[in-house]
């Protein structure tokens, strides 16, 4: 059942994305990346940061991103340069190199009292 174009609220009507853009959007400037940097760090947020760089580094979907787990990336309580991840949506391993901001905060991070496995799981209380 469809409206009545009769309806005065027929007119009112809009699409939920009119006005938005839509598709890919432009990659962050670097002062932007630098901005949510000092951001995450001025709110001691340590593993936000660490997710920050890590997606920075790897280029990565967000979904694929948010699955990574530090033992991925981890070994041993040293943060390797390079690291592989499956993307889920075309189930191809991508290889990338891990910048020394990066590693410097993932090691921060995975050396916190209480750290589990991963960063999908928030530690238990």
């Amino acid at each position: 059942m469809g409206h009545s174009s009769l309806d005065p609220a027929f007119h009112e009507l809009r699409p939920w994305n009119e006005g938005r853009l839509i598709g890919a959007k432009r990659a962050l400037k670097q002062q932007q990346v630098w901005a949510i940097r000092f951001w995450l760090d001025q709110h001691r947020r340590l593993r936000d940061r660490a997710l920050f760089d890590f997606a920075i580094d790897s280029k990565l979907r967000g979904c694929d991103v948010v699955k990574v787990r530090i033992g991925d990336v981890v070994s041993g309580g040293r943060v390797r340069d390079r690291a592989v991840v499956v993307q889920q949506k075309t189930k191809r391993p991508v290889q990338f190199e891990l910048m020394d901001t990066a590693r410097k905060t993932m090691r921060a991070d995975a050396a916190k009292p209480g750290r589990k496995r991963g960063w999908r799981t928030n530690p238990t209380p």
